[in-house]
């Protein structure tokens, strides 16, 4: 009965086309395995190297707003401070398109916001892209901002489509975010 499931879980998996995912704590060593992974897997298949760059460019920005932004985390000490940030991230092929899904439960109040910057970023065409990116260089970063509007900006002008994204609500003080970004 284990491995039924598992193999179904794998088969729910493929028929998705989903070639690579990740659920669990993250850290930044975590993330830099991962990474290697991605980038091995995609020049075995022969991947166009502009293709790998943008799908592992983006992989590392949502991997990064996940390790950033996550409200769920664990911390201790193990010899050294460690914080680790809970989330999933999730690369995929299909019609001729990578895509990359990152998922994360963060804090309600940030949502509007987020949700905000993310339909800006969803109604403008690449030039308006570009244009906004350089806006946001000149600026200085909001206050409890970690780099995520330049991140999200940089997925944006990766983007073969408009991002998709979306919020579910957990309770009054969580939602889960997911983002889904087309190469």
């Amino acid at each position: 009965m284990l491995a039924q499931y598992y193999r179904s879980f794998k088969s729910a998996l493929d028929e998705k086309g989903i070639v690579f995912s990740f659920s669990g704590y993250m850290s930044e060593g975590i993330l830099y395995s991962l990474g290697e992974a991605l980038r091995q897997k995609m020049a075995i298949e022969d991947a166009d190297v502009g293709t790998i760059k943008k799908v592992f460019s983006v992989f590392i920005e949502q991997a990064q707003n996940i390790i950033r932004y996550s409200a769920d985390k664990v911390q201790g000490n193990v010899g050294q401070d460690v914080e680790l940030s809970s989330g999933m991230v999730s690369i995929g092929h299909r019609d001729g398109k990578f895509f990359i899904v990152c998922a994360n439960v963060m804090r309600e109040k940030d949502v509007p916001r987020l949700r905000q910057r993310l339909e800006r970023l969803r109604g403008m065409d690449r030039d308006a892209i570009k244009a906004y990116y350089k806006e946001q260089l000149r600026e200085a970063p909001d206050d409890d901002s970690l780099g995520a509007t330049i991140g999200l900006i940089e997925i944006a002008r990766r983007a073969s489509e408009p991002i998709e994204f979306d919020f579910d609500p957990i309770d009054g003080e969580r939602s889960f975010f997911c983002l889904r970004v087309s190469i």
